[in-house]
Formats: C-alpha cells, structure tokens, sequence
C-alpha cells in the first residue's frame, strides 16, 4: 500500500511538472486589438497552428490570405474560418512552398489581386525526406528557401503599407541545429541521410535558418517601418508530421499524443509577434511565451547570418 501510495505521489508530481511546463506556463495573447481594413498572408494555414492564427485574425477583422499547397483542404478551412468567424475576407491562394515558381506566381498573382499586405506570417514547415521541384532539400526548401523567395517578393508591397510585419515561425529546436554552408552549396541541402534521426536534425537546421534570416532581414529592413520576428510558438500537437516516414511517425506520435499541446496555444506567440503594440524595437528577434528571448550566440552571428542570404538569394535565382 505504502508504494503505491508513493508511486501515485511521484505519478502526480510529474504530472503536475508537466501541466506547469505546459498549459500553465504558456501566456494567451490578450489584446483585443481590431484588424477591419487590414490584410495578412498565413502559410500553412489549411491545418494546425496556422488555422488557429487565421481564425483568430478573422475574428477580428482582417482579410485573410490563406496560402496553402493543398487546395480541397484549403478550401475547407476557409468555409470552416468563415463560419466561426462571421467573417467573408477569407480567401485562398495556392502555394506551393516546395516549387519556386509556385513561390513566384503566388506573389504575382497576389500583387495584381490585392492592395494591401500587413503582415506576413511564414509558419509552414514539414519534417519529410525528398527533394523540392528545384531539386533542393525539401525541408530546407519548404521551411526556409520558399519562405526567403516569398519574403523577397512580398517586401516592396510590405514597405507600401507600413508599418508592416514579417513573422516567421521557428523552434526551439534550433538550439541543436547548425549551418553547414559546403552542403548547402554542393547538395542544396542542410545535410546528408534521411534517417529518422537525420529528418530531426534537419528540422533543426531549417529553424536555425529561420533565426538567422529575420536576424539579417531586420537590418535589411532599416529605416523602412517593417519590422520582423521569429518565434518558437511551444510544444504544440499539429499535422507537421503527416507526410513523414513510418518510424517517425511511430516515435513523434506518442511524444505528441502525450505532452503536446492544442493548436490554439501554439497561436499564441505568434498573435503577440504579429498584433503586440510597441514592439517594433525589438524587429529581429526571437519570441517565446509571448515574450522576446535570448538566442545562442550562432543564432545573432552576423556572418553566418549575411551568407546563409547570399546562399538563398543564389538558391533562388535571385542572385
């Protein structure tokens, strides 16, 4: 009886530590700052953090460009938007983040259709082995490579209605990712191996990457009244994983199921880097819990930062 009081004791204290680290900890975005005449463009956001971004949004008023690959699931996600919003400025644009030239007729297609661009949120990603249509690595691709093009072409619109954002989603993962710059420039990838292992720290890669372009872009963006951010938006429950390999899907999805949380807590931070009043000081950093972060020392490398854009300007024909 004494152990199984004591197991349930020991039980209960882990339980709690992750309720704390968790649900507790993490802050909810509480402005009920308007958005009437306002228009942003989500990633991402047929499914997951993005959808939970976008409805929010919605509910206050903004017009709200859904860019997704996947269009029947888009377009189920802007009825769904619509409906629990009260809110018709729903539209969908297609975009394939693993395509450069999807990239660059989405941007077309945008700038002849729509005045205004406010915010920018790049939150899609993918953990998925396989090359783009540019034969690049497709999570360098999608996570990063598609997202700079996209930004690229987006910015003189974005510098037309400033002030303006630029957020982009990352992760604490990039704590463990690094930059190798010969792989990048000899296989257009972030490194060798699709290993379950290999996918993860690719991932971590990408999110460091992630870091690294709002780091540059924000000093690109002086001077201009748009400002940009990066975030970690917590260890949230989404469909990320849903095009992976059988043995991730069989590690990441109990870990998940587990300990992860709601899509509408992942939303949270990046509410706060989109929407907060009176952060423009702090354009180029990074985000967490609603609140700025430091970041380690490879992630404000000035140096590292400056080429990984030249690399991507040159990935992209842009350079």
């Amino acid at each position: 009886m004494l152990d199984f009081l004591i197991f349930g004791g020991v039980l209960l204290g882990i339980m709690y530590i992750v309720l704390y680290l968790t649900v507790l900890k993490i802050p909810k975005f509480k402005s009920s700052v308007k958005l009437h005449g306002k228009t942003f463009i989500i990633t991402g956001s047929n499914t997951g953090i993005g959808k939970a971004t976008a409805l929010d949004i919605a509910k206050r008023g903004a017009r709200v460009i859904l860019a997704c690959r996947d269009k029947q699931r888009a377009e189920s996600a802007v009825n769904d938007i619509k409906k629990q919003s009260g809110n018709n400025e729903i539209v969908f644009m297609h975009l394939d983040l693993a395509s450069l030239q999807s990239v660059r007729s989405f941007a077309e297609n945008f700038l002849k259709s729509e005045p205004r661009l406010d915010v920018l949120i790049n939150n899609a990603g993918v953990v998925t082995e396989g090359k783009t249509k540019d034969d690049i690595g497709l999570i360098f691709g999608v996570n990063h490579i598609g997202h700079f093009l996209l930004t690229v072409l987006l910015l003189d619109r974005l510098k037309e209605c400033a002030p303006s954002r630029v957020v982009t989603v990352s992760s604490r993962g990039y704590e463990i990712g690094t930059i190798d710059f010969e792989c990048i420039s000899t296989q257009k990838d972030l490194g060798r191996g699709n290993s379950a292992l290999g996918l993860f720290m690719k991932y971590a890669h990408s999110k460091l990457c992630n870091v690294l372009f709002t780091h540059e872009l924000a000093k690109r963006l002086e001077g201009t009244n748009v400002t940009c951010y990066t975030l970690h938006p917590g260890a949230i429950r989404t469909e990320i994983g849903r095009h992976a390999n059988l043995l991730w899907k069989m590690i990441l999805t109990p870990i998940t199921t587990l300990f992860f949380l709601d899509v509408e807590f992942g939303a949270q931070t990046i509410l706060h880097c989109a929407l907060q009043e009176g952060i423009e000081h702090l354009s180029g950093c990074y985000f967490s819990d609603c609140a700025v972060q430091k970041v380690r020392a490879k992630a404000r490398d000035d140096a590292a930062a400056k080429k990984l854009w030249e690399l991507s300007e040159r990935l992209c024909g842009l350079a």
